[in-house]
């Protein structure tokens, strides 16, 4: 597929998006590392968590992709929180959400993520454990973990 062919599939599932909600995904995911045309179309077919404060402000959001899109397993990612709500537990509630919720939408398949190394403790903590070696991803040492789907919901 060429550059142009992915884009313009990113393009496509980005317009199946509410522009509203693909806007603040967009925005909160891009601080970290800017997106590529497969992202947009993952997008489109993800399920996504959203968490707003009392105004309506994005402040944390993530996303379920389906088995067989990114992984064979389901997958969470894109697990963001707004700076200023970082340590305040958002993040636990967060992940305890998406991975309860994915559990529901892809039942008995486990669920597979790519870390930020540095952060694998607090992954450690919704039973996910590391697969592979560490490598690179938008420059920031990342690591696959992987919660297998005999571990259920908490």
């Amino acid at each position: 597929m060429t550059a142009a062919g992915a884009l313009e599939r990113g393009r496509a599932a980005f317009a199946r998006l509410a522009w509203a909600e693909a806007y603040a995904q967009l925005t909160a995911a891009d601080r970290g590392a800017a997106l590529e045309p497969e992202d947009l179309e993952r997008l489109a077919s993800a399920a996504h968590l959203l968490g707003r404060d009392a105004g309506g402000q994005l402040q944390a959001s993530l996303r379920i992709v389906p088995p067989g899109l990114k992984y064979d397993e389901a997958s969470i990612g894109r697990v963001v929180t707004s700076p200023s709500l970082r340590g305040s537990g958002l993040g636990i509630e967060l992940m305890t959400q998406g991975v309860r919720h994915c559990e529901r939408l892809h039942p008995a398949r486990g669920i597979r993520i790519s870390a930020q190394a540095h952060l694998q403790r607090f992954y450690r903590r919704f039973d996910f454990e590391p697969v592979g070696e560490p490598y690179l991803e938008d420059n920031i040492p990342h690591i696959e973990m992987l919660r297998p789907a005999s571990v259920g919901t908490r």
